[in-house]
């Protein structure tokens, strides 16, 4: 066996009662409470303020996260724990109040400067204890070290590094019921693109990952589209939570690559939303790896249909493609960069900024360089 290793992320807590559960877990004083307008004016953060109220803290809330949070954004929450006193925080919400809560806690804790910790593995202080709470079921950021933010220009800049991962993380597919469609749909295509990534990511696959990625797809694949339907069906919101945490620690450890490297520029560019770009880019990117990442494609294919396993690797690796293309358009998404509003003249702007995403392209099973990206982008217009 070659070498490997694996890092096991938060303590999870899941089931009933998750948010008093959680609040014996976290330490007194101070709380900051990172969350976004959207999740306050829903009611979803109530219970859980009550809950951390309820066990003596004080909740200082910072609501002002956008999508695809900013520099300035992220800053902005430093100082609002800063002059709070925060002894810990708390992340609630999707992607984006769980990424600024995490390097919120770490740049309030360990005092470093942001821009000393971009990258990979550069954050070496200690945070403040964090606890993550998601609301949607796809990003798995309550489950990863990694946070993405929006600096000058659109760039998306990410921090990759153990110190910033979560302590404690709840899972309570409550706060997924009722999601609409098109959140339900970008959000879980997202998880599934974590979960396909990791699996053939070629700097650090490993045993563990894989494992988890496959069980995540399987969960992820199954639950989809009745989600999506039936917005209200606890079991399905269920196995949509667990199966984004799993893929979430499956990337944790196996970083992701192309799809994302590719979507993160229509997110910086054109404020797309993160997981509707990783489904417009998943089938140009997956033939693109067709080849490279055949062998490891087809053992994911019968995940999805098991009436394909006694094909050819090159015919269970193209049914797969086929079958994620066919759950993109059945979940509602519209699949062209067209549909979106991108002209065609973007393209080569779009291929350029994709090429400032190194730390994504060098896990990807085959080179994309920037003719490859402008090819894809073009392939997914």
């Amino acid at each position: 066996m070659s070498q490997w290793q694996f890092n096991p992320g938060p303590r999870l807590v899941g089931g009933e009662d998750v948010a008093h559960r959680l609040s014996r877990l976290l330490p007194d004083g101070d709380c900051l409470f990172v969350t976004d307008a959207h999740v306050i004016e829903l009611g979803l953060a109530g219970p859980w303020q009550e809950a951390l109220s309820g066990a003596g803290r004080r909740l200082h809330v910072f609501d002002a996260v956008e999508e695809d949070p900013s520099l300035d954004t992220l800053m902005a929450a430093v100082e609002a724990g800063r002059a709070a006193g925060a002894t810990h925080v708390v992340g609630f919400g999707g992607g984006s109040p769980m990424d600024v809560a995490k390097l919120a806690a770490y740049l309030i804790g360990s005092g470093d400067d942001v821009d000393n910790i971009w990258g990979v593995e550069r954050a070496y202080g200690k945070g403040l204890p964090l606890a993550l709470v998601p609301t949607t079921a796809g990003t798995g950021s309550e489950a990863t070290p990694v946070a993405v933010i929006t600096c000058e220009g659109g760039e998306k800049r990410g921090v990759n590094a153990h110190a910033i991962t979560a302590d404690f993380a709840a899972l309570d597919p409550e706060l997924t019921i009722g999601k609409p469609r098109a959140l339900t749909a970008a959000t879980g295509i997202d998880a599934m693109v974590h979960a396909i990534e990791a699996y053939t990511s070629a700097k650090a696959k490993n045993p563990l990952s894989d494992m988890l990625a496959r069980q995540a797809l399987k969960l992820l694949s199954a639950n989809l589209i009745t989600a999506c339907e039936e917005p209200d069906n606890r079991a399905a919101r269920g196995a949509m939570l667990l199966g984004a945490h799993l893929a979430g620690l499956a990337f944790a450890n196996a970083p992701v690559a192309g799809v994302h490297a590719l979507a993160y520029p229509l997110g910086g560019l054109h404020h797309l939303p993160h997981g509707l770009s990783n489904a417009l880019m998943l089938r140009p990117v997956l033939q693109h790896n067709s080849e490279a990442a055949r062998e490891l494609y087809a053992e994911l294919a019968p995940i999805l249909d098991p009436d394909c396993e006694g094909q050819s690797s090159q015919s269970k690796t193209a049914r797969l493609i086929e079958l994620l293309d066919k759950m993109v358009a059945e979940s509602g998404l519209k699949p062209r960069l067209r549909d979106h509003g991108i002209e065609r003249d973007q393209i080569p702007i779009l291929a350029r900024e994709a090429m400032k995403q190194t730390r994504l392209l060098v896990n990807n099973p085959c080179e994309i360089n920037e003719d490859d990206a402008a090819r894809l982008y073009e392939a997914a217009w």
